[in-house]
């Protein structure tokens, strides 16, 4: 429980101060919107490329771990976007809400918690869970999100405004040119890898705090979101570890410490990165931090039940 609440407490707290520096007026009413767009043109790239960089392709070749946390991030993915519209949303919005209900928050809770949890065995399984979620989900959402901004036009310039719009986006070009990287075993040179680290680094505390400054925003409550926040919670807290840990036991057996790690990477709370997307295109903003602050909530007992179930 110690453990848990160590990793989680230290992100309310930047939440915190970002809703009480923009309560205060100390940030302006675009301060919200600057801060993102440096997490999502600078700090986030950075960490994307850094982490992908770095990977080591053997280590990372584990077919079983990857099927099961893969089926079951893209399954889930897959019926968020269905199920919202079936409810009459939007493509680019239905995206969302799929990153809502499938995008675990690996990269800044998954990498101490299962490290304090599971030991340093562990921190291979949580990258490559990182990188199925940060950079491939990622890369799906957007097509689907830039889908939606070109709703209307014909299909070959629907195909072509997509391709332009993927190639200048920094949350694919930085994986991208991170994988490039990694397999041609060049490596990435000190002064370089110095740059990244401070750069990336400022991802998840900006991106903490720009939720909070996001969330002290004055605004409209909006009619039926209690329900739909209720439902993405509960697909991402209790039904995707449960299809894990499903996947993991029967359908491609792992061994315990393999499952363990699939089942607790599924339980995490949803991160920050569906926020930065949802309030980059301006879609379902509200909702998506809502999601984040109450499942990041609920996780501190859904996980430390699930710690004690796994011994």
């Amino acid at each position: 429980m110690l453990s848990i609440l160590s990793v989680v407490l230290p992100i309310f707290a930047l939440t915190l101060v970002g809703w009480l520096s923009r309560r205060a007026g100390i940030f302006g009413p675009r301060s919200t919107t600057e801060l993102n767009r440096f997490v999502v043109y600078l700090a986030l790239p950075a960490l994307l490329f850094d982490i992908v960089a770095k990977a080591d392709a053997a280590q990372l070749w584990q077919p079983g771990f990857i099927a099961v946390f893969g089926i079951g991030t893209f399954f889930f993915f897959a019926l968020t976007v269905l199920i919202s519209r079936m409810g009459g949303a939007e493509i680019g919005n239905a995206a969302i809400h799929g990153l809502n209900g499938a995008y675990s928050n690996t990269a800044f809770l998954g990498f101490p918690l299962l490290l304090a949890t599971l030991g340093p065995a562990s921190q291979t399984l949580t990258l490559i869970a990182t990188i199925n979620t940060v950079c491939m989900l990622f890369a799906v959402a957007i097509v689907l999100i830039e889908f939606g901004n070109q709703a209307g036009a014909s299909p070959l310039t629907i195909l072509l405004r997509v391709s332009q719009a993927l190639l200048r986006n920094p949350l694919v070009l930085a994986p991208l040119l991170g994988a490039i990287v990694m397999f041609s075993g060049v490596g990435v040179a000190e002064p370089l890898d110095a740059f990244l680290k401070l750069l990336g680094s400022a991802a998840s505390p900006c991106a903490l705090v720009c939720l909070g400054m996001f969330l002290a925003e004055p605004r409209e409550a909006e009619s039926g979101g209690g329900g739909k926040t209720a439902l993405l919670v509960a697909l991402k807290l209790f039904a995707y570890p449960a299809l894990t840990f499903a996947l993991a036991y029967w359908v491609f057996p792992l061994a315990k410490p393999l499952r363990n790690a699939a089942v607790l990477l599924a339980a995490l709370p949803t991160g920050t990165g569906p926020f930065m997307l949802a309030e980059f295109h301006r879609r379902e903003g509200a909702l998506t931090a809502k999601v984040i602050l109450i499942s990041t909530i609920l996780s501190v007992g859904t996980i430390t039940l699930l710690l004690t179930a796994i011994g």
